[in-house]
């Protein structure tokens, strides 16, 4: 029991312990600390270390208090070496805790407690310190008198009561071992989350099976009931018996749709809760993976002799593990290539009126629907003449004539360029944006290198977002649904009917309405106002639509976009950009509604340069969508039935068909359509079907077909990853009338293909 309770109260100090350096780390960074709050909470971290057992903590959080104490009451500046030594302090508090197992901890390096110890300019014997406390026992003998003000958690103030075990029922038991870990490799868990999804969307279909019974059900009662009064009327004893065994078969279809329902309702339960617990697996703070990476850059520093101040922001942010164990590496690469290329000696930095040490800051943020992972640095910034003449010896750039500083910045990852003098311990190789720039290819996003102002560099990574939950905007754009980030919109603007300024053709947005902030708006005073049905090349919303301007701030500058209606804001689950004939400028990903029902998430910076190609942004040119439709009479009156396992698929096939006028109908795999077009749930006048999917393939959806009567003349169309031409053989062989792969799609030729067979 003991142990138990051990285990607890460590848990506990872990997560106490946090946020407490956390709390003196900004404190640091403030122009004004609350001193009274900064020695209260180094106080507090010596009283939780107490009571947890942790003598080596104590030792340094003691040495801590008395450091801000002095600082607190004028005896003491807290100079840059002063704060560097709380910096190598905290680090070695957070690098003991994190190496903490069980009953045993890491030797605690003596270097934190002898830098504070120069700091208050006395050795250990001169302050009060808390004498050694061997492990597994409780010294409850105060080191030392209270400090004035009264403390959290003091030495000598009982163990706080541990938080309540899970595994502790009201009788007193005694709590259950501690949940043991597993190692999971990261594919697994993203294939556990698409399964997750697709799960979803299975359920979905049977959904309408379980309305589809409940609606057969209905219509026998109808039918019993007009039975019974006809009987009555003929007073036929054949038709009272028919009345009668209605009865009985309505009866039991409600009684099969009460089943059904709960049972759906039951399995819909256990779906949500599997989704849940996936995300939770796939998705964690950005700390648990980048936290490590301020402190061990902080100790870089340190080793080279070169003063830094780090600061993160956040980190607080959940990203899928994989891609943050993909960016560990790099991002490890661009803070000591920061730290080399950026440091400068400190009286240069003075003379141009920097802080003495150079500032590092890792920023982790949702930009624009896209992830955006930074490094800054307030160094000089890229020396491009330098650059230039490293990529003309190396054959990179021609050897006369101006390179533009967008071609230089670029050349910086290529393999082995560098423009290091020498080859030290922190850079020089050549190798580290080399690294930055094959993780950004791998995760399908880019990485730029650019200037700051008024000085500096950024590194920044750019990254489409992965599975993950984000807050979204739900519009309506004509009688499409899709969503905007959230953290995007800058402002909502009800249009009037009319009445909107014009100037050279465009319709504008007031400036009062576009601005994007206090004190933000146009040069111009307005914005264009771009139409946003328009831009995604479908129909307008019609009369019944009631125009809303949504203001996006995007990387080109704030863009007004008129929407039919706002839905709603929404956290919801974000799945990646459809992997088939998605514009990756466009859209950014598949987010999932209520009911499985999926809508794209669009990239407001690509809307803008989509906005501000087209020739006139209130009213968007033509798109392929509708040319490529436009002369087909039928499309409009068309049903096709799109058959696809992968939800993103299904969503962009369904948008692509219905921009073009078609009706469209999805199904999850081939057994789920075969089963459909049986039931004769509506008509359909085409088949588009994906190969692989589980139960029933489109081979066998398309053989199945084929042998049967009603279908055997039923246009169907294959389009798949699968390529070869065995494949393509086979498909065409089963009876397929069209086979497009994935890899080559254009919805130009799509469109035209079902044209021609409809």
């Amino acid at each position: 029991m003991a142990t138990d309770i051990r285990q607890l109260l460590l848990a506990a100090f872990d997560v106490e312990h946090r946020e407490h350096v956390a709390a003196i780390r900004l404190a640091l960074r403030a122009s004004d600390p609350d001193w009274n709050d900064v020695f209260r909470r180094a106080h507090s971290l010596k009283g939780a270390s107490r009571a947890v057992d942790l003598p080596a903590v104590e030792a340094v959080s003691h040495r801590l208090e008395s450091l801000f104490e002095r600082v607190r009451t004028g005896a003491l500046a807290l100079d840059r070496d002063k704060a560097s030594a709380v910096d190598l302090a905290l680090d070695r508090i957070e690098a003991y805790v994190a190496g903490f197992d069980g009953g045993a901890g890491p030797e605690m390096p003596g270097d934190a407690i002898a830098a504070l110890d120069r700091c208050l300019g006395a050795g250990p014997s001169d302050e009060a310190e808390p004498a050694p406390v061997a492990p597994g026992s409780v010294d409850p003998a105060p080191a030392a008198p209270p400090p004035p003000q009264p403390p959290a958690i003091g030495p000598g103030a009982p163990p706080p009561e541990p938080p309540p075990s899970p595994a502790q029922d009201k009788s007193g038991d005694a709590p259950e071992p501690a949940a043991a870990f597993l190692r999971v490799p990261a594919e697994t868990v993203s294939a556990l989350l698409r399964a997750s999804a697709d799960l979803g969307t299975s359920l979905a279909a049977k959904a309408s099976a379980a309305e589809g019974t409940a609606r057969v059900a209905a219509a026998i009662r109808d039918l019993r009931l007009r039975a019974e009064a006809l009987a009555g009327a003929q007073a036929d004893p054949a038709l009272r018996a028919l009345a009668a065994g209605l009865a009985t078969l309505a009866r039991e279809a409600t009684e099969s749709s009460r089943r059904q329902a709960a049972a759906l309702n039951a399995v819909e339960g256990a779906a949500s809760r599997v989704r849940v617990e996936t995300e939770r697996l796939a998705l964690v703070p950005a700390e648990t993976v980048l936290g490590p990476l301020a402190r061990s850059i902080r100790e870089t520093a340190r080793e080279a002799g070169r003063d830094l101040d780090v600061a993160v922001s956040g980190l607080d942010l959940p990203v899928e593990r994989a891609t943050l164990q993909a960016l560990k590496d790099p991002l490890l690469h661009a803070l000591r290539n920061a730290l080399s290329h950026a440091w400068q000696p400190a009286a240069i930095r003075a003379a141009q009126g920097k802080p003495e040490a150079l500032a590092l800051h890792l920023e982790v943020a949702v930009r624009g629907g896209r992830l955006r992972v930074a490094v800054h640095d307030d160094g000089p910034g890229p020396d491009l003449a330098r650059i230039a003449a490293t990529a003309r010896d190396r054959g990179l750039l021609a050897e006369e004539g101006p390179a533009d500083p967008e071609t230089l910045l670029r050349l910086v990852f290529e393999p082995g360029f560098s423009t290091a003098e020498a080859v030290d311990s922190l850079s020089g190789r050549g190798y580290g944006l080399s690294v930055a720039a094959d993780a950004a290819r791998a995760l399908q996003g880019t990485v730029r290198l650019e200037p700051r102002s008024p000085a500096g560099t950024t590194l920044a990574f750019s990254l489409p977002l992965s599975a993950a939950r984000r807050s979204l905007l739900l519009v309506q754009a004509g009688r499409h649904a899709c969503a905007l980030p959230s953290s995007a919109v800058a402002r909502l603007v009800r249009l009037p009917r009319g009445g909107l300024p014009q100037a050279m053709g465009r319709t504008m947005l007031p400036g009062v309405a576009a601005a994007t902030g206090p004190g933000d708006a146009t040069d111009s005073g307005a914005l264009p106002l771009s139409d946003l049905a328009g831009l995604l090349g479908v129909a307008t919303g019609g009369e019944g639509a009631n125009p809303v301007a949504v203001v996006l701030r995007t990387a080109h500058g704030p863009l007004a976009l008129a929407v039919d209606r706002l839905d709603d804001v929404r956290s919801l689950l974000v799945l990646p950009v459809p992997e088939v004939g998605a514009d990756p400028g466009l859209i950014a990903g598949t987010a999932i509604l209520q009911g499985d029902v999926p809508v794209l998430v669009l990239d407001p910076d690509g809307l803008a340069a989509r906005a501000s190609s087209a020739g006139t942004p209130g009213r968007a040119p033509r798109s392929d969508l509708e040319s490529a439709s436009a002369p087909r009479g039928r499309a409009t009156r068309a049903t096709i039935l799109v058959v696809d396992d992968s939800i993103t698929t299904r969503t962009l096939e369904k948008g692509i068909l219905e921009a073009a006028g078609y009706r469209v109908v999805v199904c999850v795999d081939g057994q789920d359509a075969l089963d459909r077009l049986r039931a004769e749930v509506e008509p359909v006048d085409l088949v588009l079907a994906d190969v692989e999917m589980p139960r029933l393939d489109g081979f066998g959806l398309i053989a199945a077909l084929r042998a049967d009567e009603r279908f055997a003349r039923l246009p169907a169309v294959l389009m798949t990853s699968r390529g070869d031409a065995e494949d393509v053989a086979r498909g065409l062989d089963l009876g397929a009338d069209a086979y497009l792969t994935k890899q080559t799609f254009d919805q130009r030729k799509l469109l035209d293909t079902i044209g021609q067979l409809l």
